[in-house]
């Protein structure tokens, strides 16, 4: 008798742990479900990416064409104060989709981070929401201050020779 309450009580935990286990489950694959309008603004995004699409190098800017962008800087607000590339102007890479309003349709928006990782995600997001005018400065503020700042386009020429 012992045995059989012992393998009730063990069939009984299992019963229950599935049922956790799948009540658990259940809200991470309703995420997991993607509206069409979604599915079609990620197809429509991957579509246009390729390989640096999106991306401009300093060394493609010269000096005086960077007044042609509304450059972007996505850091938060203690990096933009400390420094900044001229010019620019600062949402917080969290706060850019919310206040997407405030973005120009009609110039290239040119967005930059430390690295590039938060203005890519920038990006995507903007992207999908109809902003056609995005690029992204590759390797953000550290390699744009590295290959010469607003000058690198002269720089890079000058290497060149």
């Amino acid at each position: 008798m012992e045995i059989t309450s012992i393998a009730h009580a063990i069939r009984s935990a299992t019963m229950t742990a599935s049922f956790v286990a799948i009540a658990a489950f259940l809200p991470m694959a309703a995420h997991a479900q993607i509206d069409k309008a979604t599915t079609e603004a990620l197809e429509s995004y991957f579509d246009f990416v390729d390989y640096n699409s999106g991306t401009i190098t300093a060394e493609q800017i010269p000096a005086e064409d960077w007044k042609k962008f509304y450059v972007l800087d996505v850091r938060d607000a203690g990096q933009y104060a400390r420094e900044h590339i001229p010019g620019a102007f600062n949402i917080e890479w969290r706060k850019v989709f919310s206040e997407r309003a405030r973005l120009p349709r009609d110039k290239t928006i040119l967005a930059y981070c430390n690295t590039g990782s938060f203005s890519g995600q920038v990006a995507m997001a903007l992207r999908m929401a109809g902003f056609e005018n995005v690029r992204i400065l590759h390797g953000g503020y550290g390699e744009w201050k590295t290959r010469g700042g607003m000058d690198a386009a002269t720089r890079a020429a000058k290497e060149r020779k």
